[in-house]
């Protein structure tokens, strides 16, 4: 259901706005919240199941999209970890809120935890009215005047002649332009730890309550791992955190899965009867085995977990940007998709080396980054797309930083600059002057300020 309506995702955003399209999909949460909580059959479940994934499809690839296009290059890795982590509260709140839900008696007991769901919605849709819409989506749609006006207030406090305002501004239209000019990856296997945990910490051991309770355990590690990430995402850049958490990923499941093949007992009927558990460690093995599957969810929440839709949501161009991030949701969907359906199979079939497999695509993921991913720290959004060109640098040779912007600002200072040129050349001071000038002056191409 989620894949079906990212496909229509990139479409929706385009035509609507990031912000407009956002609150669109809450909508449809909504409904499909309200049937689940109020469901009767399994018809009417099913239905309501069906419409969140319209909200899930639009929100989970135009959210990082909103936030890449509205924060500034200084802390955009940083913005979009929010998201992340918002996510993972989410996440831990509802296991324990289901958790709790059980004790319940009857019918009530599922119809709370899904009523639970409309809470973040509404407060959402509260939210958005107050949240300006992207500027290189009005950009792009011809709406240069509140563009501009909305780019003053994010960078210089409303003033549209700033330096920064100017360069930024004159950087968008530039590389739109040339995006209408030319118009005419690997996975590392840890959702297995946040779907499948249950039957690993079987294998170590660890039932009943005491299992399921230790399980949720890794979802308050995700939340802090993740908030960590807030405050260095922007300073190290992203491909150390892309390589190095990969090769950690790596090593933990090098090690759960050596663990559980060389001190395992084999169990052919499976553990009560469950065939996805047919290996199980005691003692000294069994604590390594849960120590570094938290290990392992610690170095994903720090590193790929959060960086991987940072990444996504920077590297595309603005022509694309909504369309390619729906299809980087639909990838990751149909991997989620791939973990459910084949991880317990797996597990019956080939045991522990499943995280031997999982190991080797960990460091076939650094790799990857390595040779194919370009440091996007510190860098506009149109200068990334500078870096994907033909005649752009090896990725190996980028570094956080080195922002072009930071000279054309410098320029400007020097040499002095309105942002009149946008606007019939009319002169104006604030991003309110835009709005007056917008309603006197058809908008004109902005020349470049050398």
């Amino acid at each position: 259901m989620k894949l079906t309506f990212k496909v229509i995702a990139g479409p929706t955003s385009n035509k609507l706005g990031r912000r407009n399209s956002i609150f669109f999909g809450c909508l449809w949460w909504l409904l499909g919240t309200s049937l689940q909580a109020g469901c009767t059959g399994i018809a009417m479940l099913i239905c309501g199941r069906f419409i969140n994934g319209i909200c899930v499809g639009i929100t989970s690839s135009q959210v990082p999209v909103y936030l890449a296009e509205i924060s500034r290059k200084e802390t955009r890795g940083s913005i979009i970890v929010i998201q992340q982590w918002a996510i993972e509260w989410g996440i831990f709140i509802m296991y324990f809120a289901g958790y709790g839900c059980s004790f319940i008696k009857g019918p009530a007991s599922f119809r709370t935890a899904w009523a639970l769901q409309l809470v973040p919605a509404v407060f959402l849709m509260a939210g958005i009215p107050f949240l300006p819409e992207s500027p290189r989506w009005l950009a792009k749609v011809g709406r240069e005047q509140e563009a501009v006006a909305i780019l003053a207030d994010i960078q210089a406090g409303g003033n549209v002649n700033d330096p920064l305002v100017l360069a930024e501004w004159d950087e968008i239209t530039t590389i739109l332009a040339a995006e209408r000019e030319g118009q005419q990856g690997w996975r590392s296997g840890a959702n297995i730890m946040t779907y499948y945990v249950v039957y690993i910490f079987e294998m170590a051991n660890l039932t009943g309550n005491i299992g399921l309770v230790s399980s949720g355990i890794q979802y308050a590690i995700f939340i802090i791992g993740t908030a960590a990430t807030f405050f260095f995402i922007d300073k190290t850049g992203r491909r150390p955190l892309l390589i190095y958490g990969a090769i950690a990923m790596g090593v933990c499941m090098f090690v759960v899965g050596g663990v559980l093949g060389s001190y395992g007992t084999y169990l052919p009927d499976g553990l009560n009867g469950n065939l996805s558990v047919r290996v199980q460690v005691t003692g000294s093995p069994a604590y390594t085995v849960i120590a570094f599957c938290y290990l392992l969810v610690l170095a994903y929440s720090l590193t790929l977990a959060p960086i991987a839709w940072v990444y996504a949501a920077e590297v595309w161009s603005l022509e694309t940007r909504a369309t390619g991030m729906a299809l980087a949701s639909i990838a990751n969907w149909l991997f989620n998709f791939a973990i459910g359906f084949f991880i317990p199979p797996g597990f019956q079939n080939i045991s522990w080396k499943l995280f031997i497999i999982f190991g080797v695509l960990c460091f076939a993921a650094a790799a990857q980054a390595f040779i194919s991913y370009p440091e996007t720290a510190g860098k506009t959004l149109e200068e990334i797309e500078l870096l994907f060109a033909k005649d752009g640098p090896h990725p190996w040779n980028t570094k956080p930083g080195n922002s072009m912007l930071d000279a054309r600002v410098q320029d400007i200072q020097e040499h002095g600059g309105k942002v009149g040129a946008a606007f019939g050349g009319a002169e104006v001071e604030t991003a309110e002057d835009v709005e007056k000038t917008a309603h006197a002056a058809p908008p004109q191409p902005v020349e470049t300020i050398a």
